[in-house]
């Protein structure tokens, strides 16, 4: 009975669905982690600007972000604010948007983190050997900084990949969503069907977040010093 049912879920049209979706999830995920990591190096600079002003609007809208569940703000780009100006955007594009604007706040409060944590002593020289602001961050904080805020980059990747399950919710095609269309059409075997295709995407998740986290690990115990 079960061997049927297994046969009946992994056929290699499921399998090819599967590995679609697979891309689907990739593609959103890597694409914002792309998007907010550059987008948050500018962020964590202005985050560590002098003016008052800068670094309370920048805090705003870090906060808002961590406060405001992503599910939250799936909700509000694709059904509120395409419906108040009228314009429609497909799912995978408003995923992409959230979650750059996520990565962006997240990303740079790791560059704001990692800049504020080098030695006050690093600025000085470099203003003593006559570098403006903008060398002083590309030859000597930059390429410091950049050491220590690698493990918490690789982790904030892991959490958007791992979150991108949630844009099953505004329609968007992904990996979790074609695992349930195969179960749906599972009819009288859907718990034995929900057992094996929720255990292949544990797999697949593992697979692309596992090797993510061990580098994050490995990066912080050789830096830590």
């Amino acid at each position: 009975m079960q061997s049927s049912v297994i046969s009946m879920v992994f056929t290699s049209q499921n399998l090819m669905r599967l590995m679609g979706g697979l891309l689907v999830t990739a593609r959103i995920a890597f694409i914002s982690i792309a998007i907010g990591s550059i987008a948050g190096i500018g962020f964590g600079l202005l985050m560590t600007s002098k003016s008052k002003w800068i670094k309370g609007i920048c805090r705003l809208y870090l906060e808002i972000f961590r406060i405001i569940p992503i599910l939250v703000w799936l909700y509000i780009v694709y059904f509120g604010i395409t419906s108040a100006l009228n314009i429609h955007l497909e799912g995978e594009l408003v995923a992409m948007i959230v979650f750059s604007l996520w990565g962006t706040a997240e990303m740079g409060d790791i560059v704001r983190g990692a800049l504020e944590s080098l030695p006050r002593h690093q600025i000085e020289s470099g203003r003593a050997l006559g570098l403006g602001f903008w060398k002083l961050y590309r030859y000597v904080l930059i390429p410091q900084a950049v050491r220590r805020m690698l493990p918490g980059a690789i982790n904030l990747a892991t959490r958007m990949v791992k979150t991108t399950s949630l844009v099953v919710l505004i329609g968007v095609v992904e990996v979790v969503k074609v695992g349930q269309q195969i179960i749906e059409v599972s009819r009288f075997q859907v718990q034995t069907a929900s057992l094996w295709i929720y255990g292949l995407l544990f797999i697949l998740y593992f697979i692309i977040c596992y090797p993510l986290s061990v580098l994050s690990k490995r990066l912080e115990a050789k830096w830590s010093n």
